[in-house]
């Protein structure tokens, strides 16, 4: 007599001898008969290696459903919000304390390095300038207003060997109902070399460099608007060959163009420019501050029509404190406002001082008579600023008053309030 326990049960069941030897041969033979029958597959699945440590650790998370169940891996949102919030990261962390020229915040995002070809980079970068103003007369309604001043698109480049550039740039803000839209779409369209030591060499659409200012980058004036001389005599571009050197004591600027502006024709005249600025300080390292100098002129022909302008220019700088003059003087003009054959002239002067690294102050004084010819029409504008530079010109808030005094129209108080962003 044999006992076995069955594993599902407490239960002790008793069997005969030759009854146990029979039934333990039916399973073994049922367990076979069932093994035979189980199809084998035609191709034999490939072995699975073992993950590498790498691929053993757990991945990183986001808040958004990120687990592609498809591919076993993370989906390509989560990659793009990883990158985003990375980018978003570097911008918070980015010191930019320079303020004299300017830097976007995602070039290091946006600019794209070939391994081959005639490029060695890239950049496309985006300029937005936007502000509210309120402006009230000494008699009249005040007028409110919000303005887009600018929206840039820029295409900075850079051939193989570092030797030669170009920019391309696209403004797609179309302000005049008596111009076509792609006479001013492209502003700035040049190739420029710097094979020369000290020079380079600029050959098509550019801002002439008629003055300081007026030559200056919308991205780093201290106000929301330029000075009148600058807005009116000069700041506009047109096509042609420029020269430009850069040394320790002097630089120089000297270009020949046709006079028309914003490809609106095909070479109605001739124009030459030509400044000079003087660095009496440039070999002290800035000890005692950085002194320039200079003047210049622009002689032009368009239409049958001559213009000729005279500048004038001097500036200082020493550590946190900074001012410049510029006068102008104008027998005729082809600048912001215009082909016009009128005798006008002005001034302005500006003084600031860097409270801190992100608080500037400043205050200007400009003048400007649109006719000489005509008595007691001057017009003056003096103007309070404050500058907040959260990101250097990247990211920068504006703030103007502007008191408008003129001799033949009513006197007005401005309130204007700015933004900048270069991305």
């Amino acid at each position: 007599m044999t006992t076995s326990l069955c594993a599902c049960s407490q239960e002790v069941i008793t069997l005969e001898p030759e009854v146990e030897h029979s039934f333990a041969q039916n399973i073994l033979l049922s367990n076979v008969e069932n093994t035979q029958e189980i199809p084998q597959p035609l191709i034999n699945a490939p072995k699975v290696e073992e993950p590498s440590p790498m691929e053993l650790q757990e991945p990183l998370r986001s808040s958004i459903t990120d687990y592609d169940p498809t591919q076993g891996a993370a989906s390509s949102q989560f990659f793009l919000f990883n990158a985003i919030k990375k980018a978003a990261q570097d911008v918070y962390n980015l010191e930019i304390e320079r303020t004299d020229v300017p830097q976007a915040l995602l070039k290091d995002y946006l600019t794209w390095k070939p391994e081959t070809g005639p490029l060695e980079s890239l950049h496309i970068w985006t300029a937005v300038q936007q502000n509210f103003s309120t402006t009230i007369p000494e008699r009249g309604d005040t007028d409110s207003k919000f303005d887009v001043n600018l929206i840039n698109v820029l295409i900075d480049g850079k051939f193989r060997g570092g030797k030669e550039n170009f920019r391309i740039m696209l403004d797609p803000t179309h302000r005049s109902s008596h111009m076509p839209f792609m006479e001013p779409f492209f502003q700035d369209l040049y190739v420029e070399t710097t094979r020369i030591p000290h020079t380079s060499i600029l050959v098509g659409n550019s801002r002439p460099g008629v003055g300081i200012e007026g030559a200056q980058s919308p991205y780093t004036l201290a106000f929301i608007n330029r000075s009148q001389i600058s807005r009116n005599l000069a700041n506009i571009r047109k096509f042609g060959v420029r020269v430009r050197g850069d040394y320790s004591l002097m630089d120089y600027d000297v270009g020949i163009y046709s006079s028309s502006t914003n490809f609106t024709a095909f070479f109605p005249g001739h124009e030459f420019d030509a400044w000079m600025n003087i660095k009496p300080l440039g070999k002290t390292d800035g000890k005692y501050g950085k002194l320039v100098t200079g003047a210049g002129l622009q002689s032009g022909e368009k239409h049958g029509m001559s213009y000729y302008l005279t500048g004038a220019y001097a500036g200082y700088e020493y550590k946190k404190f900074w001012t410049k003059f510029e006068y102008a003087r104008a027998n005729g003009s082809n600048g912001g406002s215009g082909l016009t054959d009128r005798r006008s002239q002005g001034l302005f002067w500006t003084v600031a001082y860097h409270v801190t690294k992100k608080l500037e102050i400043l205050a200007r004084y400009d003048q400007f008579d649109p006719d000489r010819e005509i008595k007691n029409n001057n017009q003056r504008e003096y103007t309070l600023g404050a500058n907040y530079y959260l990101k250097g010109q990247a990211m920068k808030l504006i703030f103007n008053y502007v008191y408008c005094q003129n001799d033949n129209k009513v006197d007005s108080h401005r309130l204007m309030m700015g933004t900048q962003f270069l991305l």
